[in-house]
């Protein structure tokens, strides 16, 4: 049966927000942890192994997705329909020549389908393959052009811009948020997010773009810095808003527990899930 989680609903952090600039210690610590190894992974192991890299992370914010809506009996089962189909667009994405994309849609959605019909838990089945099929679009498809831009010509630095950008704006809204803002953006979805920080994302990301332009990008201009920067903060807001419609409706505050001071896998690459499409489409049709 899918039903919504029932765990603590949301508090209201505007009643709780600091004054004061204050730098989270299990932020700082899980950056020093994880930047160095992205860095190192993306530009400098083979593209199988950041193949197998963003897979992981892929099938962990899946499985965390699944984990909001469905019972912990029939999560097993759902995974592992989700984790194959999932798979199997990733090696499209990865390797177009092994086996095409089309076909492997409509392999997915066939096999959704016979889950569905045959070995579905008894309840809302077709609820369960909505969310099957949702989340292998949602997390799969989005965040798989990461191995579309990673193939590209100075394709890691391409990953490694973006996710410079992206996460230099995420930091800028979050701790202006904290340290002067007062207007909630979206008080339903997300209270923590104020009209303040996402301005300072939106100051944030085009500077971030520009000096990644200067140190080592410079097939991006200083217009496509400003264009890029605006893009990355506006849809990095989407794909945060829309996680938090998720985990709203489940009753969680975090996706999981994973990453110390983020939160869950889902939690730290939601701002991705548009970004990572738009710029690589960005760059094929501009550049």
């Amino acid at each position: 049966m899918v039903e919504p989680a029932s765990r603590s609903p949301h508090p209201d952090p505007l009643t709780a927000r600091s004054s004061t600039l204050r730098l989270d210690p299990k932020r700082v610590y899980s950056a020093l942890v994880l930047l160095p190894l992205l860095y190192v992974l993306t530009r400098h192991l083979p593209p199988t192994a950041f193949f197998v890299f963003v897979s992981v992370i892929i099938l962990l914010a899946q499985w965390e997705f699944l984990a909001l809506f469905i019972e912990k009996s029939h999560l097993p089962s759902h995974a592992l329909v989700g984790f194959t189909s999932t798979g199997l667009l990733l090696i499209a994405m990865q390797w177009p020549a092994v086996i095409d994309f089309s076909l492997v849609l409509a392999i997915a959605l066939l096999g959704l389908l016979c889950y569905q019909v045959g070995f579905a838990p008894p309840g809302n089945r077709h609820l369960s393959m909505f969310l099957l099929l949702f989340g292998i679009l949602y997390i799969g498809y989005t965040l798989g052009h990461f191995l579309l831009l990673r193939n590209q010509q100075d394709g890691s630095l391409l990953v490694l811009f973006v996710l410079l950008v992206t996460w230099a704006g995420d930091a800028a809204a979050y701790y202006v948020g904290k340290t002067w803002g007062t207007r909630p953006l979206a008080p339903r979805l997300s209270p923590n997010k104020t009209v303040e920080g996402f301005l300072g994302g939106m100051v944030v990301a085009p500077v971030i773009a520009w000096i990644g332009h200067l140190l080592f990008l410079p097939i991006v201009t200083p217009v496509d810095c400003l264009i890029l920067g605006i893009l990355f903060t506006i849809l990095g807001l989407l794909g945060d808003l829309s996680e938090s419609a998720l985990k709203r409706y489940a009753g969680v505050k975090d996706s999981g527990t994973l990453i110390p001071g983020h939160g869950g896998m889902l939690d730290r690459v939601d701002s991705l899930l548009l970004n990572a499409p738009v710029f690589y489409y960005y760059m094929v049709f501009v550049h």
